[in-house]
């Protein structure tokens, strides 16, 4: 009778230590379950916040990060901002979205040289027709020029083939931006001739002043004369632009000692360091050149300088001011591009500046002494070219004159012309108008004379020898 109890109290503890245990796992698990739960949470909180700051991030990128890469590439001095997010800086989803921005970027500069390209080539074929129309338009102005002598028509003519020409020039720059031929092919001239060339494309081409200091019969081979040309010119019109209208231009064309320089010095207001910079990346020629980059309106001329440096192996350098307070501009030609001219057998233009560097005049002989000079001999000169002096006893006593008579006359007639000023453009064109103003006198005086003459002829005899001579005279003087 005694077990049962004990067994039944055996039974209740190990049922009341299950019970416990039970609880005691019930519990546990609740426990995890709330901390699971909490975690759950938390996880929650934190993802929320990655995805709200990954959209930040994709907004901040779409919205400013895109367009400022964008921008930077016409503008390099715009600044690309980084991440909003500094936790993303360096992580798999930083690198993640810089690659995004390089791919975008990469994408843009290959489609804007597309677009750049097609632009040229269209620019580059409307160029071609404008430059054959203006071509035919200046043939047809000097054939014009040629065939009629009254002075205004002339001037008029000269005046619109000067405009003409500032076209062609205008025409030219774009297509050598386009990447076109720089135009028509010369034969080998002299280096002062094409600086002259360049300036006389300019509508202020009165303002410049050329100072030659080369040697004379400095040329340039044949494919450098019109790349030099249109390269001066540029730099021509961007002095004379950037200048007052009452300031000059000075041009100096001097030998160094791979070469050749024609220096540009105005005395405008200059440039800042930014388009100097610029305009230093420009005229190297080494950056592919896109018309977006231009400007609007487009600025072309340090576009072509840079084109045709590259192509010709010239260098043009715009890095030193002025000392006029300007802008300077050096353009550097290589021995290999210049050649040698015989000024003897092809003289250089009549308008040309001469060179500063004289040549040694060659001696001249003495001229052969008369066998009797006897007007000499009145004069107190003797054939021999000595003068008569009496001495004090009356008789001749003959001392030699230095120089002889003859060489002096020739040195005096040939000074003037060597230091002669040399005339202007507009001096030259005052000079041929008054020629054809003087021609076309004359001729219409010659008429009237003839007229008068037949008249008289015509008329009664009654007329006196008095007039028959009178009449005779002014013909042969209007004649």
């Amino acid at each position: 009778m005694t077990e049962l109890p004990d067994l039944a109290a055996g039974a209740l503890a190990a049922g009341t230590l299950s019970a416990l245990a039970l609880g005691a796992g019930l519990w546990r698990s609740r426990r995890q379950r709330t901390l699971q739960r909490e975690e759950l949470v938390a996880l929650r909180a934190r993802l929320d916040g990655v995805q709200a700051a990954l959209a930040a991030e994709i907004e901040h990128l779409a919205g400013q990060r895109i367009p400022a890469a964008a921008r930077h590439l016409t503008h390099p001095r715009v600044t690309v901002p980084g991440p909003a997010q500094p936790q993303f800086i360096g992580s798999p989803l930083g690198i993640g979205l810089e690659s995004v921005l390089n791919s975008v970027r990469s994408e843009l500069t290959a489609q804007r040289t597309r677009i750049d390209a097609a632009a040229q080539a269209g620019m580059r074929g409307a160029t071609r027709e404008i430059q054959a129309a203006l071509y035919r338009l200046q043939d047809a102005l000097r054939s014009l020029q040629q065939r009629y002598d009254d002075p205004e028509l002339t001037q008029t003519l000269f005046a619109l083939d000067h405009e003409n020409e500032q076209s062609l020039r205008r025409a030219q720059v774009a297509a050598v931006v386009c990447g076109a031929w720089a135009g028509l092919a010369r034969e080998e001239s002299y280096l002062v001739e094409a600086v002259t060339g360049g300036q006389a494309r300019l509508a202020g081409y009165h303002r410049v002043r050329v100072h030659n200091h080369l040697e004379t019969g400095t040329a340039l081979v044949s494919h450098a004369v019109e790349p030099v040309a249109i390269i001066v010119a540029e730099l021509l019109d961007n002095a004379l632009r950037h200048s007052s209208p009452d300031t000059e231009v000075v041009v100096n064309l001097e030998h160094v000692h791979h070469g050749a320089c024609v220096t540009v010095d105005d005395a405008g207001l200059g440039m800042t360091q930014d388009e100097r910079d610029r305009a230093r990346r420009m005229v190297a020629g080494s950056d592919p050149i896109l018309l977006t980059d231009l400007g609007d309106p487009p600025r072309m001329g340090f576009a072509a300088i840079g084109r045709l440096t590259r192509q010709f192996d010239l260098s043009v350098d715009v890095s030193s001011p002025s000392p006029y307070g300007g802008v300077r501009a050096v353009l550097r030609i290589d021995s290999h591009l210049l050649s040698r001219i015989d000024p003897e057998l092809q003289p250089p233009a009549a308008g040309a500046p001469r060179s500063t560097r004289r040549t040694p005049a060659p001696t001249r002989a003495p001229a052969p002494a008369p066998a009797h000079s006897y007007g000499a001999e009145q004069a107190g000169v003797d054939a021999a070219g000595h003068q008569a002096v009496p001495d004090a006893g009356g008789l001749p006593r003959r001392r030699r004159r230095t120089p002889a008579t003859a060489p002096a006359t020739q040195a005096t007639q040939a000074a003037p012309e060597r230091h002669q000023p040399e005339r202007s453009p507009e001096q030259a064109a005052a000079a041929l108008g008054a020629l054809q103003s003087g021609t076309a006198a004359a001729r219409a005086a010659n008429d009237d004379a003839g007229t008068a003459v037949a008249e008289r002829a015509t008329a009664p005899e009654t007329a006196t020898a008095h007039e028959t001579q009178q009449t005779d005279y002014e013909g042969g003087a209007a004649r």
